[in-house]
């Protein structure tokens, strides 16, 4: 028996990136078969999680103080998973295998290139801990071979799955935003990169849609983006902060296209909820997202408004014109994004 640690506290978020990969990653672990294989989860809550997944996992109750070297977990473990770049708990224990596995280092762009940043050090610790390092796109492990020395080590891109694997019954939804116009959407933690304000600033010329932003805004670029739109006396942007699945799945099912124009991803996981749905996503040609859209996609390499809403028209009227084919092509794309597969990828890496 194969004991395994997964340190996956940033489970507790599942409303961010980091939270649904943990917990779409577990939830697909848990349906394979792990007769040779003993996991712990480490989680703020185990007692939620054990309602979910019963004993297919036992359960280690994550605290700050895991964080200090005296805390660290004593606990022997065969295989040590750290499941994201940042997680701060660390073995108080040399495993006979560490795996790291890499969404993006975003952080030497938007924090700090020097290399006795404390961030940075952190990162060159784990990295130099790795016996196998897994990346969530090629981009990710580009961008990390960009700004650090990577050890020899074995190394391995493992895509994501699509968080959304059916269809929602959304029927007795009811918006809290007007949809008395057709209607783009977009979806996203308010932080800079993720750009919105392209987007919103874009709306001014398209008088005859809306377009509505979901996702946790109340942060300091949330505020840049009201003022925004107040600047511009707009009057056809809606944020409607946190959404639910179902509003999720109405919004997505109903619109006229989903937006996307992130400056900085790992992978992107909206676009390709969005495409489940057949729907037209537009990314920008940065970072991961042309690796995630693939040739399905439309794409703006600039964010100039004019430009922007230019493109926006032009490729919804070829989308329109061969709307059957484009659908078709568009949810293949979605379905190639599986977590049952990435789980079996991430679990043929625990064998020791």
């Amino acid at each position: 028996m194969i004991k395994v640690f997964l340190e996956s506290h940033n489970i507790k978020n599942k409303a961010g990136g980091l939270g649904t990969f943990n917990y779409e990653l577990i939830k697909a672990i848990a349906k394979q078969d792990l007769n040779h294989l003993k996991i712990t989860l480490n989680t703020p809550n185990p007692s939620e999680l054990e309602q979910e997944f019963y004993n297919t996992f036992s359960y280690k109750k994550y605290t700050s103080l895991q964080r200090h070297k005296l805390f660290r977990i004593k606990t022997k473990y065969d295989v040590w998973h750290s499941l994201n770049q940042n997680t701060k708990i660390e073995p108080g224990f040399k495993p006979k295998k560490y795996i790291l596995t890499i969404h993006d280092v975003n952080f030497v762009e938007e924090h700090s290139s020097d290399m006795d940043h404390p961030k940075n050090k952190l990162f060159i610790e784990k990295l130099n801990r790795a016996d196998v390092i897994t990346y969530i796109s090629n981009f990710a492990k580009e961008q990390t071979h960009q700004y650090f020395k990577v050890p020899n080590v074995e190394e391995k891109i493992i895509y994501n799955g699509n968080p959304i694997v059916s269809d929602l019954d959304c029927s007795g939804f009811a918006p809290n935003v007007p949809i008395d116009k057709p209607f783009f959407f977009s979806l996203g933690d308010f932080i800079e990169r993720k750009n919105f304000h392209s987007i919103v600033k874009m709306m001014k010329l398209l008088p005859d849609f809306n377009l509505i932003i979901s996702g946790n805004n109340n942060k300091e670029y949330g505020n840049y983006i009201r003022k925004v739109i107040e600047n511009e006396n707009l009057i056809n942007v809606f944020l409607t902060g946190k959404i639910s699945d179902i509003a999720k799945t109405y919004y997505m099912k109903n619109c006229e296209a989903f937006l996307f124009p992130s400056i900085r991803e790992g992978f992107g996981l909206p676009p390709i909820e969005a495409m489940y749905f057949g729907k037209p996503v537009f990314l920008s040609t940065k970072t991961s997202l042309p690796e995630i859209g693939g040739d399905v996609a439309f794409y703006w390499d600039n964010f100039a408004p004019e430009y922007m809403k230019e493109t926006l028209l032009n490729k919804l009227s070829i989308y329109s014109k061969n709307k059957q084919n484009f659908d078709q092509k568009i949810r293949e794309r979605a379905a190639f994004f599986d977590w049952n597969k990435a789980a079996q990828e991430y679990l043929n890496l625990y064998v020791i």
